[in-house]
């Protein structure tokens, strides 16, 4: 794998949040090569900024399955705060239109109850009283 697939996959799975790996194909390698390994990695903006920017893009177009990826992305890599995304929905709505932003704003509430579950659950896994073994108690039938 050359240097620049190598950095493309690594920047996507900062962005996206989870390991991506290689695939055959043009557009995933002008995806991973291009996107994430050449734009994604130029100096001029931080993960931030680009995060920012791209939830911004994402929501006046609507595109509220891609958010879905990029909001708790940007949670759980400390880009944003569960304050400053709801306040990014005030400030979006005024701009990309009441029913665009209204939607925003409650899928960014969903987004922020599931990843503050996700947070308690592996809060709870790492309790020390909690068994080691992953094993559950099983329901009686």
């Amino acid at each position: 794998m050359d240097e620049r697939r190598a950095r493309g996959l690594e920047m996507m799975r900062q962005v996206y949040g989870w390991e991506v790996g290689d695939a055959p194909g043009d557009f995933f390698g002008v995806t991973v090569d291009h996107l994430f390994g050449d734009i994604w990695t130029r100096p001029g903006l931080s993960m931030r900024d680009r995060r920012l920017l791209l939830i911004g893009a994402l929501a006046g177009q609507g595109l509220n399955d891609v958010l879905d990826i990029q909001i708790p992305a940007s949670l759980q890599n400390e880009e944003l705060t569960p304050e400053e995304l709801r306040e990014i929905a005030i400030f979006l709505t005024h701009y990309i239109g009441w029913p665009l932003g209204s939607k925003l704003s409650v899928q960014i509430d969903g987004l922020i109850a599931k990843a503050a579950k996700a947070r308690a659950r592996s809060a709870r896994s790492d309790d020390p009283g909690t068994p080691s073994n992953g094993t559950a108690e099983q329901p009686r039938a």
